[in-house]
């Protein structure tokens, strides 16, 4: 799939966008297992911008941060269906703890993250609004006010309580 890039090919892409006016809008994460808060999130993020850079954790990265159960979905099944969505123009995968390196490389015009950081915890933040760009944080996504917010750790408690016991 073209949308799945390495961060060279990446980065010789968005220099060709933003060379005719494109505005770059970045984001990170492990997107295990792909829900409504989710999409949600990276349709308001898209909607910041032009282009939507998804940059996604490695299978390492993902268990580094969340634990050795994780990711649930290898990393090139995650690319592809983060690809395959329609409000995100670009994924690359990342193998390390934090999305400095890249953010510093591709030089996005606008840092999104979701509404579980806040803005002065955001990796990169100081980088991009450095170079004149901004950091934004969107709010979690919750199905009523009396739910949870959607997540990919709620989902696999809510799977595991509901087959327990059905071996």
């Amino acid at each position: 799939m073209d949308k799945i890039l390495s961060r060279e090919d990446l980065r010789e892409r968005i220099e060709t966008l933003r060379g005719e006016g494109k505005t770059i809008v970045f984001t990170n994460g492990c997107f295990d297992i792909l829900h409504v808060g989710h999409v949600t999130y990276l349709n308001r993020a898209k909607g910041l911008g032009d282009i939507l850079v998804l940059a996604l954790n490695s299978d390492s990265s993902v268990e580094a941060i969340k634990g050795p159960s994780r990711p649930v979905v290898p990393q090139n099944e995650r690319a592809y269906i983060m690809a395959s969505l329609d409000m995100v123009d670009y994924v690359t995968i990342f193998d390390e703890e934090t999305p400095l390196e890249l953010i510093e490389h591709i030089e996005p015009d606008i840092l999104v993250k979701g509404g579980d950081w806040s803005e002065d915890t955001v990796i990169g933040r100081e980088w991009v609004e450095k170079r004149g760009g901004k950091v934004v944080i969107i709010p979690q996504f919750n199905e009523s006010a009396t739910d949870h917010p959607a997540s990919t750790t709620n989902i696999i408690k809510k799977i595991i309580d509901a087959y327990k016991g059905d071996e």
